[in-house]
């Protein structure tokens, strides 16, 4: 098994609920190195983390893994059948209310 897959595999499973899940394809053409990774439905959340940012995250770790052996390292990760992307309600104004002034929560503070 090449050392990123190796990576890969243990980053993955260190963060899913169901690492027995966890499958890694990974092929070769003239663009670099290309892993397709998927996962329980169930993970996908933790995969993908907040924005995005974890998968980010694991992109730039494969990228500085890649560079270690001189390949290119991409990283697809595929949506599961019947996956649904839950988008939260946007409201009308998304900017929240200030309560209090400044002045009233440093008073809060009480750092006299």
């Amino acid at each position: 098994m090449n050392d990123d897959v190796q990576f890969l595999e243990f980053l993955i499973k260190a963060l899913v609920e169901h690492p027995d899940s966890v499958k890694i394809k990974r092929t070769v053409d003239e663009m670099g190195v290309l892993m397709t990774l998927d996962v329980h439905p169930d993970d996908m959340g933790k995969v993908i983390g907040r924005s995005g940012n974890t998968a980010k995250a694991i992109r730039i770790l494969l990228r500085v893994v890649g560079m270690k052996n001189n390949a290119r390292v991409n990283l697809k990760i595929n949506e599961p059948a019947g996956g649904q992307r839950i988008m939260p309600p946007r409201e009308e104004s998304s900017v929240p209310r200030a309560s209090k002034t400044l002045d009233e929560a440093f008073a809060d503070l009480n750092l006299e």
